[in-house]
């Protein structure tokens, strides 16, 4: 495997570190870094970047989170692992990375459902932290790049 080219948002002058102003921002909005991590990692699988998922999955371990819960991500509904929060945002993330898979993109049922177990602030930052991933996700998987050879 070899990468078309380096990932541009580490080539581009002051992508990166954009982007990592934006990561911080939005994780100062008071919800759990896991609950991030979890949708990161779901939005990687529905997307195919490999970079992601390893990256994501490392993180939750990290984060002491058990081989079940990193492993269920992608059967999140079928599974007793995830609490009612995590499970809205999971399903935010699902609707949000998948919005030509349905006629409308994100149901009121999945917003209001996100709504029960976050305020204004933090859904508006649940909202930038998927659209953030799927960005990396495309910028990764446009170019190829491959799991272990990343520099951030």
């Amino acid at each position: 495997m070899q990468a078309r080219i380096k990932n541009p948002a580490l080539s581009l002058s002051g992508v990166q570190e954009a982007l990592t102003k934006l990561a911080a921002s939005v994780g100062g909005a008071g919800i759990p870094q896991t609950t991030h991590y979890l949708m990161h990692l779901r939005a990687s699988q529905i997307n195919g970047c490999s970079v992601c998922v390893d990256m994501h999955a490392k993180a939750l371990r990290k984060a002491g989170e058990s081989e079940e819960r990193v492993f269920a991500v992608a059967a999140w509904r079928e599974t007793p692992y995830f609490s009612d929060a995590e499970r809205a945002a999971l399903a935010l993330t699902e609707a949000l990375t998948r919005i030509a898979d349905r006629p409308e993109p994100v149901p009121d049922e999945i917003w209001d459902a996100a709504a029960e177990h976050f305020d204004e602030t933090q859904l508006g930052a649940l909202v930038l932290d998927i659209a953030t991933i799927n960005l990396w996700n495309r910028l990764n998987v446009a170019t190829r790049q491959v799991v272990g050879e990343q520099s951030w």
